[in-house]
């Protein structure tokens, strides 16, 4: 069983008299399982600028405990819990974060049930849920259950999930996921943004049944009505104005997740020419490969972004035709284990990303079988390259006789060489040379992708140039 790491998080705040104890149940309930389990933790406390002695305390726990690897962070003034959430995960490095309490109203006995999904693969994100089949649960108060339930209601609206609870403050999940989230909560807001932000990236979410002993407000417990308001809002921004990424180029091929009639357009000009067993290079997040692998025996999907081939592999969980792989189409070592595999190499929206697209052709070349083809796809016009290009990290746009020369250079035939996509040429244009916009509106997206039907019937009527090429080459050994 190979290692795996762990950080468990804690936000600190006026806690003096319980986290010591939490600390050392986390240390006694856990270091079996831990060990069995090879897995490799640590503990990183954010100290959210407490007014009692939490960061003495747990200074004092660090030093009678040299064997427990544990990083003490402090506010210099109380930011509130998203704020040291967000600051812890700027600390690790882990595969996995579990986010625990300072006090007692989670148990860290139960740690094994949140992260056996996480370690299986078969989940990106646990929720502790406190209110399906518990073993203990101590009732909430009326007004916390009411607030509880709105707030789980529409972050089922928002997420497009049926959940039952998630305003729990234990949860866990794959690091890598929550690091490239944008979130922007300070306060108890974190915890349905967090679910918002999740959803909106395909990720796996599991509920499982957890104890629960709420505390009273006269015992310690700091949430309030004003955090229930600030909870709406914060899945209000995640949910219609937030981006899904903290890096832009990566965010819009998000966004276009979301555009399905604009990708099955995409996906039926191309259908044609896949055939046989596919290897689709640059694959993103899967937005074209959800349409074409459906139809293939064999479909072998590739991408150089670990963490989109984490959201690739979630979309295509239930497709045992399909095989995810980690791979960079402009080294020919890295194509060497894919050389004559292919009937049908698709790279969409990929080939402006590389420095020297002819080797990059080269190695698609030499990863078909004789006779096999390559649909490649690239974006159309050098005379409106411009902000959006320079977010999505484009080296160039193609002319025809471009792109005909370079394949044909690379020992392609050309069977067939197309514009496609006219309808957006005046969009493209105005966002990406006149008001040097660097992100997609999500807005526009949505009204364009509605009316796909209608620009699928006029497209090729329209007068102006396309946005995109796609040309079919077919490869000649």
């Amino acid at each position: 069983m190979q290692s795996v790491r762990l950080s468990i998080l804690i936000p600190v705040y006026n806690e003096a008299n319980s986290i010591a104890a939490v600390l050392e149940r986390i240390v006694t309930a856990n270091s079996d399982y831990f060990h069995a389990e090879k897995i490799a933790w640590d503990v990183i406390v954010v100290d959210d600028g407490s007014q009692d002695d939490s960061y003495g305390t747990v200074q004092e726990f660090s030093l009678a405990n040299p064997t427990v690897l544990l990083r003490l962070i402090r506010h210099k003034t109380n930011r509130g819990k998203g704020a040291a959430i967000r600051t812890a995960l700027a600390y690790t490095h882990s595969d996995f974060c579990l986010i625990q309490d300072a006090d007692f109203e989670y148990d860290p006995a139960e740690y094994p049930k949140l992260l056996r999904p996480l370690i299986a693969g078969d989940a990106d994100v646990v929720l502790g849920s406190r209110t399906i089949n518990t073993v203990e649960r101590h009732p909430f108060s009326f007004s916390q259950a009411v607030a509880n339930r709105a707030i789980t209601r529409f972050a089922g609206i928002a997420a497009g999930l049926d959940l039952s609870d998630v305003e729990t403050g234990y949860k866990a999940f794959r690091t890598s996921l929550a690091q490239t989230v944008p979130l922007h909560s300070d306060g108890f807001g974190l915890d349905p943004e967090l679910i918002v932000q999740f959803s909106k990236r395909h990720a796996k979410i599991v509920e499982v049944p957890v104890s629960y002993r709420g505390r009273t407000h006269e015992e310690g417990k700091k949430i309030g009505p004003a955090d229930a308001v600030a909870a709406f809002g914060a899945m209000l921004r995640a949910w219609l104005f937030s981006g899904a990424h903290t890096d832009p180029a990566t965010d819009m091929l998000v966004a276009m997740s979301n555009a399905k009639r604009f990708n099955r357009w995409m996906a039926d000009t191309i259908s044609p020419w896949v055939v046989g067993e596919v290897l689709e290079l640059g694959a993103g997040i899967g937005n074209l490969t959800v349409f074409l692998s459906s139809r293939q025996h064999r479909y072998v999907a590739t991408d150089t972004d670990c963490e989109s081939l984490h959201e690739l592999q979630s979309r295509t969980r239930y497709r045992p035709n399909v095989t995810v792989a980690l791979c960079d189409f402009s080294s020919p070592d890295a194509m060497v284990r894919f050389r004559q595999s292919a009937d049908t190499v698709v790279c969409l929206n990929v080939l402006e990303h590389v420095a020297d697209d002819i080797a990059g052709l080269e190695n698609i070349h030499a990863s078909l079988r004789p006779g096999g083809t390559a649909i490649i796809l690239v974006p159309q016009g050098p005379e409106v390259f411009g902000s959006m290009d320079e977010v999505l990290n484009h080296k160039r746009r193609y002319t025809a006789a471009e792109l005909r020369d370079k394949m044909s250079a690379a020992g392609f035939q050309i069977a067939e060489l197309t514009p496609f996509n006219r309808v957006t040429w005046p969009g493209w244009y105005l966002n990406n040379r006149l008001l040097r916009r660097r992100r997609l509106s999500r807005l526009q997206l949505r009204l364009f992708d509605l009316l796909v039907p209608l620009w699928r019937r006029i497209d090729d009527r329209l007068p102006w140039p396309a946005t995109s090429l796609i040309a079919v080459g077919i490869a000649a050994h």
